[in-house]
């Protein structure tokens, strides 16, 4: 049942080696976790191999072999038993798609990087080079991991994205415990595990097409029916939603509202196959569209004097960053910014949770409270 590409790095491919080795680390305060996966032309990301470590030794749990995760599921959604990724937005996707497994107590060391100054952002081969000056192999990043027999090298590589983040986890959390940032960690872990949650819900997906402000009434209604056609569409057939219809061509084609094929084969970017295969549901939809019931107009984007105060922020943002030695891209997004000077523009000012309450309340709203109240703009 095990075949060992090293000492310390072990293949489970049944379901009572996979029941064993749950058993084995019922007893581990923590583990570090990694995932391969393959997603090119379909909409879900296929799981194909989940490596774990308790910090000694390494586990690859070939998914493709099994068909019995409650253990799995028991292990790595237990509250008491820390969890330890590098940036695990993806991970956590397709572990509740193939699994329904949903860690609740986390690590990301790519934030904790950040927090601890260390650097925003950076790739865990890169943290891992510049904490221990270790160089990984990139070879196989791009390995169809969904073959088997995985090559030596493959499974050496996927160990790799594990075997250091105990070490790295250790040298973080006393980090931030040194720093007084502890707290920090846990408010920004919170907050992954809450995008995670969001990201699962496709509801409203108009709202994201670009120009999509631009439109009202019928047309707006339109966009966003065919947005949640597109969405059932895409996840039925399991295919990106590029590969059903465009997001420029739904913003065409609710701008236009054609009412026959014949409009349709005119469309730029939009391909013949394609047009024969779900034109007819769009004119369908398009002619249902319910007048009655029509969205709220998106905003239009800021005007100049607006972005101008903007800028503003994020300079005023940067020397705050600077002065407590914080990435600054940790500080506000742009979204949040783009919020709160809507809300200011409307007359009531309005700041978003993480700024209405957690560790950047002491720093980051007051230094944008300074901007709006000398602005002039505004």
């Amino acid at each position: 049942m095990t075949d060992s590409t090293t000492d310390t790095n072990h293949w489970v491919a049944d379901n009572q080696h996979l029941a064993d080795l749950c058993e084995q680390l019922q007893s581990s305060s923590s583990l570090a976790i990694d995932t391969e996966f393959m997603r090119t032309n379909t909409y879900f990301p296929k799981l194909a191999l989940i490596q774990l470590s308790d910090g000694e030794q390494c586990w690859l749990i070939d998914v493709l072999a099994i068909d019995q995760f409650a253990p799995l599921k028991a292990l790595l959604e237990a509250p008491e038993r820390v969890l330890i990724f590098h940036a695990p937005g993806e991970d956590f996707e397709v572990l509740d798609h193939a699994l329904s497994i949903n860690p609740t107590n986390i690590f990301d060391t790519q934030v904790a990087a950040g927090l601890a100054n260390i650097g925003y952002s950076m790739g865990y081969a890169r943290l891992v080079a510049h904490v221990f000056d270790i160089e990984l192999g990139k070879e196989d990043t791009r390995s169809d991991w969904m073959l088997r027999p995985l090559s030596d090298r493959q499974k050496l590589y996927a160990a790799d994205d594990v075997l250091y983040l105990h070490r790295l986890y250790k040298i973080l959390a006393d980090k931030l415990a040194e720093q007084q940032r502890q707290n920090w960690l846990q408010e920004e872990m919170s907050g992954l595990l809450a995008i995670a949650a969001e990201r699962k819900k496709v509801a409203d997906y108009y709202l994201r097409i670009k120009g999509a402000w631009r439109l009202q009434g019928s047309s707006l209604a339109v966009l966003k029916s065919l947005c949640d056609w597109r969405e059932a569409t895409a996840r039925t057939l399991d295919k990106p939603r590029s590969h059903i219809v465009k997001d420029n061509v739904l913003l065409e084609l609710a701008n236009t509202m054609p009412t026959r094929m014949g409009q349709l084969h005119g469309i730029d970017d939009w391909y013949s196959r394609s047009v024969k295969r779900f034109g007819p549901d769009v004119l369908q939809l398009i002619a249902d569209v319910d007048h009655d019931n029509i969205p709220e107009g998106l905003p239009q984007p800021l005007s100049r004097a607006v972005g101008e105060v903007m800028k503003t922020m994020r300079a005023t943002l940067n020397a705050v960053a600077e002065d407590h030695a914080i990435p600054k891209e940790l500080m506000c997004n742009k979204k949040e910014l783009e919020s709160i000077l809507r809300s200011v523009i409307d007359g009531d000012c309005r700041w978003p949770t993480r700024l209405s309450d957690g560790w950047r309340v002491a720093m980051v709203t007051p230094a944008l409270q300074s901007v709006i109240d000398s602005s002039e703009q505004l």
